[in-house]
């Protein structure tokens, strides 16, 4: 008796997908959605850059990490498995985590790191949201090279509030350093000083044809078919910079910022910071040549703490491509796009003002009208005193530092999530975070003198379903900075931002309070200032971060704690059997 052909056809479908999606096990439908399965394999792969091969961190000896597809309602179930000698943790970048604060990811905040050998399944639903997120490693700097897109498309039967794309491509922007990374930031924390730059930019994990011993092979080539409309979702995974990005004589029509739909404008440059994403729309031109136009990304930086890395990326936008050769000379003969100047401040706030949540019957804007916890926070640079013995390469002797309303937050050894849990908080952090600064100054003026931090774990405690307005307040202590701030399971409302001092008597009155940008990292303006709203509906403890990773690392952080509500459906759920052991 011979095989059905229908048979045969489901049977080959089904071995090509998983020949070409091996970290996708096959779903278990839910009634909500269905439940999706992914391995990741934490292992070190030999990837090379620039003449230089390099051992590197990796998911599934992928750089960038493999990408996560799931549709909105979706559950899933990703085991990780650490094969490399680095303790390891994954954050899912966005992801609310609703109730499921244990799979969120930073070290020593929601979980101690998975140690070398060991396991950790991260499991979780996404409720409520579509677009481009991400995922990258919460543990020192390893996600330098361990990163990678989390694709959100809407429920099935459910269409994008904008024209249909006729095809999708994540654009994940990094940096690559020669040096190991840990390596770098051992030895700035050691010394003081600012870290040493990156050696590239990179666009999918290329440096592309601008940087000295780039190969052909290490440029991104995006080949499109002309009068077509092309989305592409933008990531800034770069650990230290925020960037410029454009595409010669070519325009982006903005529908998306950190996995929330806004109203839709053109643009012919984009600004993104580390940690947040956007959905852009491109629509290509009618050209039926062989054409080539250079895309490129470039930083935008006010530092006064160190240099930076101040070199350009180039990919290659190409129509009707055939497979033409490509070679670095032929590139380099096309032009670059013009950029906005590395300070250009005033284009930053005016591009930040460009958005405005979707606000429709089916996408709401549940902005907070009313506000039962207010909260000022000053977010800047500062210094620490050089230990006797040792000679400091910062700010006049001292050693760089970073704070909150200068409190420089201090890692515990104990997970906070677990320690709130299991009621040994008393031991591992304190509930009396300033809720202003206790010492009140020019923020955007003359520094003060003093620009010695304070050190200590301590958190923001917050009742369950409470509102809360925070407003941040840039400082100009060892220089202005623009600093993108990162909230781990919740999206807030931008209601308002401004330059200089915040006027807690007259900003107020020019909140957009209608229609406001929902985000999940939110950029501190250099010399000003930003106010978000949020609800605290969300039981755990979440942390709250500067996304430049340096700043991180030097202490610009903090942790709220949401209390439980009075429902079932209102509490934390309990930690997972194999959540990983300090």
């Amino acid at each position: 008796m011979g095989v059905p052909s229908s048979f045969l056809a489901t049977f080959l479908f089904l071995s090509c997908f998983i020949c070409f999606y091996p970290d996708l096990a096959i779903a278990k439908h839910r009634v909500t959605g269905i439940t999706r399965h992914y391995k990741f394999n934490i292992r070190m792969h030999n990837v090379t850059r620039l003449c230089q091969t390099k051992s590197i961190i990796t998911v599934n000896e992928k750089f960038p990490g493999p990408r996560i597809i799931a549709r909105e309602g979706d559950r899933l179930v990703i085991k990780v498995v650490n094969h490399v000698p680095n303790n390891i943790t994954i954050h899912w970048h966005g992801i609310r985590q609703l109730r499921s604060g244990w799979a969120d990811g930073p070290a020593y905040i929601t979980q101690c790191p998975i140690q070398t050998g060991q396991s950790y399944i991260y499991n979780f639903t996404i409720t409520g949201q579509r677009g481009t997120l991400w995922y990258h490693a919460h543990v020192s700097w390893i996600r330098a090279t361990l990163y990678g897109p989390i694709v959100i498309l809407p429920r099935r039967n459910t269409s994008y509030p904008f024209v249909k794309p006729y095809k999708e491509v994540p654009i994940i922007f990094g940096e690559w350093w020669k040096a190991d990374t840990e390596a770098v930031i051992n030895q700035a924390l050691q010394t003081g000083a600012g870290p040493n730059n990156s050696d590239a930019y990179t666009i999918n994990g290329l440096p592309g044809p601008l940087y000295n011993c780039s190969s052909p092979k290490e440029t991104f080539r995006l080949k499109v078919k002309p009068g077509k409309t092309y989305l592409l979702r933008l990531i800034n995974a770069a650990l230290n910079d925020e960037l410029f990005f454009k595409i010669t004589n070519h325009t982006f029509t903005v529908v998306d910022a950190d996995a929330s739909y806004v109203k839709p404008f053109e643009t012919d440059t984009i600004f993104i910071t580390p940690g947040q994403t956007s959905n852009v729309l491109l629509k290509t031109k009618n050209i039926t040549s062989n054409t080539r136009f250079i895309m490129a990304a470039r930083p935008y930086s006010t530092a006064a703490s160190g240099t930076f890395d101040n070199t350009t990326v180039a990919g290659v936008l190409e129509y009707n491509s055939n497979n033409m050769p490509l070679s670095n000379t032929s590139i380099k003969g096309i032009a670059l796009p013009p950029l906005p100047a590395i300070n250009a401040t005033s284009y930053v706030a005016n591009w930040t003002n460009k958005f405005r949540s979707l606000g429709n019957s089916q996408f709401p804007v549940n902005v907070p009208q009313t506000v039962e916890n207010n909260y000022f926070f000053t977010v800047g640079l500062g210094s620490d005193p050089c230990p006797k013995n040792q000679t400091c390469q910062g700010p006049n002797g001292t050693k760089f530092a970073a704070s909150v309303n200068n409190v420089s937050f201090t890692l515990p050894t104990t997970a906070l999530l677990q320690a709130r849990y299991f009621g040994k908080s008393n031991r591992v952090f304190s509930t009396n975070f300033p809720s202003s600064p206790l010492n009140k100054f020019n923020y955007t003026g003359t520094p003060p003198n003093n620009t010695m931090v304070s050190h200590g774990t301590k958190v923001v405690v917050l009742p369950y379903n409470t509102t809360v307005e925070l407003v941040m307040q840039g400082t100009s202590i060892l220089g202005a900075e623009n600093h993108p701030l990162h909230l781990h399971g919740f999206n807030f409302y931008v209601v308002g931002q401004g330059t200089g001092n915040f006027n807690s008597s007259t900003d107020p009155a020019n909140y957009n309070l209608v229609d406001p940008v929902e985000r999940n990292t939110v950029g501190v303006p250099s010399g000003g200032w930003v106010a978000v709203r949020f609800r605290a509906d969300n039981p755990g403890v979440w942390f709250m971060h500067c996304h430049i990773e340096i700043h991180l690392s030097w202490g610009l952080r903090l942790a709220w704690v949401v209390l439980d509500g009075k429902l079932p459906n209102q509490k934390l759920l309990p930690p997972p059997s194999d959540l990983p052991k300090c």
